[in-house]
């Protein structure tokens, strides 16, 4: 964050200030949303939701170092009051970006944006100063408070760009230009909201490459039909990644460690680099190609990417993040959220990591899936009973349920279970897992079962569970 004072601020949101008794006061430190992550000099934002009312909060947030409250009221404490607290945060984003110009590269897709804008960071980080999305923070707020984080020695702006709906990603590029547009894919995440079918999804995805410069790069997928119906809407260069023989950046002789780890060869056009990532499932080659694609439109040569990515590790929580207990329990805690394309990777990469160990997968329900919600859940639950888990233990009504009919009535041997709630995973899990297993805990994330992993794991024990 660019030092500026309360005053300036106040004139670039065009805010009041109300117990403001220096209206020259600093702001030195990035902006939150949660009173606990104030840092002193930090700006507190205060914004409403359905459970909590950040306003709630100014005053001890006040007490933890805040220089002030950006809000919509007057809280009783030094703040910048506005109108809209969301397109305050995010003129004052846009403000400090025309100030101190960094190469920002904006990615997207339906699965796999949070892993990838994590390798692409550690890619780009031994090279420059690096400002990247913190763990999802990739919306209309989110996104802001990554600018923020930014200063004059920022090179690399990495930004993770989510689409609820049509016209989201043409908000978040208008607030940060990209000079790099990644997508990822086009899947079921977010369909429901954008018009139930994937050609949606894919005109929603597909703003972000119609908002790049002549000069800059559109770095696309090309293993996605829908990712490369998108060249025409760009007139940015198109740099190909994918494991197709037509990408400039792809993976050849793509191989699996018995700890479902994967290892290629990566080849650019800057030369060829062996890589070994640190993360399971083989999906995770779409992932690591891409970031490499971006770091390839940036300069970087084949060798400064493999090592890079070879260093890497998982940075978010609840992706494919692996806990070993010491009774020889391994829990995949995968709950961050769901889809039926990262259901479906998963599955087969839990399945893959564990060899000839028990298997339980404890999952919910994917959200927003539309019209085919109970035919994707149907479809969930045949796949677990075809790469033949052992145990399932379905939470929730209504789509779970038709999860665990539809593995049930695959009659593999499996032993299916329902349950109302996380609690109820969490106590039936708990009685049944046996030292050895491997267990894969999914589901979107307001179901909350991430609880449960936390659980299972012996990170997050709620009261009446051993």
């Amino acid at each position: 964050m660019i030092p500026m004072t309360l005053n300036e601020i106040a004139q670039v949101v065009g805010a009041s200030l109300h117990d403001v008794r220096d209206p020259q006061a600093l702001v030195t430190a990035p902006s939150a949303v949660d009173s606990r992550e104030v840092t002193p000099g930090g700006l507190f934002v205060a914004t409403g939701g359905a459970n909590v009312d950040g306003h709630d909060y100014a005053a001890g947030a006040i007490a933890g170092g805040a220089v002030a409250v950006l809000a919509s009221r007057p809280v009783g404490v030094p703040a910048l009051v506005v109108e809209d607290v969301q397109l305050a945060i995010g003129l004052l984003a846009k403000h400090l970006l025309e100030r101190i110009n960094p190469t920002v590269i904006g990615l997207t897709g339906s699965v796999g944006k949070t892993t990838t804008k994590d390798l692409l960071a550690q890619v780009l980080e031994r090279h420059a100063a690096t400002v990247a999305t913190d763990r999802s923070f990739n919306n209309e707020l989110g996104l802001p408070l990554t600018v923020l984080r930014a200063d004059a020695t920022t090179r690399y702006l990495v930004l993770e760009m989510g689409a609820g709906r049509k016209g989201d990603l043409t908000y978040l590029t208008g607030l940060a230009p990209p000079q790099v547009g990644l997508v990822l894919n086009v899947g079921t995440a977010h369909v429901e909201r954008m018009g139930g079918r994937l050609a949606d999804v894919a005109e929603a995805k597909g703003e972000l490459v119609e908002a790049l410069p002549a000069d800059g790069f559109a770095v696309l997928n090309a293993d996605d039909p829908y990712v490369m119906g998108m060249v025409g809407r760009t007139k940015a260069q198109i740099l190909w990644y994918g494991r197709s023989a037509k990408a400039s950046v792809r993976a050849e002789d793509v191989r699996m460690d018995d700890r479902a780890r994967t290892a290629f060869e990566l080849v650019t056009p800057s030369g060829r680099a062996q890589v070994k990532l640190d993360l399971i499932g083989e999906h995770q080659v779409s992932n690591a190609l891409a970031a490499a694609a971006v770091a390839t439109a940036l300069g970087l040569g084949v060798a400064d990417i493999a090592d890079g990515l070879n260093a890497a590790r998982r940075r978010s929580a609840g992706r494919l993040e692996i806990v070993e207990r010491p009774d020889g329990i391994t829990i995949v805690n995968d709950a961050y959220n769901a889809n039926p394309e990262s259901m479906r990777a998963g599955l087969r990469a839990v399945k893959a990591r564990a060899g000839t160990r028990r298997t339980v997968a404890v999952l919910g329900a994917m959200g927003q899936q539309a019209d085919a919600s109970r035919a994707r859940h149907a479809e969930m639950g045949r796949l677990v009973a075809e790469l033949r888990f052992d145990v399932l233990i379905a939470v929730g009504a209504g789509d779970p349920l038709a999860m665990a009919w539809a593995a049930a009535s695959s009659n593999q041997g499996m032993a299916v279970h329902t349950v109302e709630d996380v609690a109820g995973a969490i106590r039936l899990a708990t009685a049944l897992l046996e030292p050895g297993d491997v267990v894969f805990v999914k589901a979107s994330s307001e179901i909350g079962l991430g609880a449960c992993a936390r659980a299972l794991a012996g990170t997050d024990l709620p009261a009446g569970t051993s």
